[in-house]
């Protein structure tokens, strides 16, 4: 695992020459903004929100043909897989930053996550439905049918442990990367974006 870690190291400090960390930089600032912002309040939403609602309505569609659960289940699934798939897409092209973006994401993806598993009691927030209708709220019936409803701070507070885990990740992989763009010999006269 160790030499696997140093290989993994040695490739991104390659893929950093050349490459200009002054673009990169505000991306990272945001991050460290986006952070600061979901651990003040819970209601914070950032410009991911959109997104991930839509992916979260489209993943109820993929889901639905393997029944009612899998269906409800299906949005917030998506939701936290994109960032993931996004991962693995990345990786095939060795874009390291954007690799550690996707972190980013994908913890924005679990703050939401977690306000609305938290809810499943409540009923409080706004719900949405691509169908019309009365839309149903995800976790209340989730929980509520695993019998597991009285548990919904608990997962929340899980879920936001895991997200802010996840930007913490991005802003230590991005500065290091930054930093390894910036180091001396490290940028050619050109730098690559």
């Amino acid at each position: 695992m160790g030499e696997m870690l140093r290989a993994i190291a040695e490739d991104a400090k390659a893929w950093c020459e050349g490459r200009s960390w002054l673009v990169r930089a505000p991306l990272v600032a945001w991050g460290a903004w986006i952070l600061l912002n979901h651990l003040r309040s819970t209601e914070y939403a950032s410009l991911f929100a959109g997104l991930n609602l839509g992916i979260h309505e489209l993943g109820h569609v993929v889901f639905m043909p393997f029944g009612q659960t899998m269906g409800v289940l299906g949005g917030s699934l998506a939701q936290v897989l994109a960032p993931i798939a996004s991962v693995a897409v990345f990786l095939r092209q060795r874009d390291w930053f954007a690799i550690s973006f996707c972190f980013l994401w994908l913890g924005s993806s679990l703050f939401e996550l977690a306000r609305y598993v938290g809810d499943a009691r409540a009923l409080e927030l706004p719900l949405v439905s691509p169908f019309g209708g009365d839309p149903i709220h995800d976790w209340h019936f989730l929980l509520g049918n695993a019998g597991l409803l009285r548990w919904d701070a608990t997962f929340a507070a899980l879920l936001r442990l895991g997200a802010a885990a996840s930007i913490v990740a991005f802003l230590a992989a991005a500065v290091w990367l930054l930093l390894c763009m910036a180091r001396p010999g490290g940028a050619r006269a050109a730098p690559i974006a």
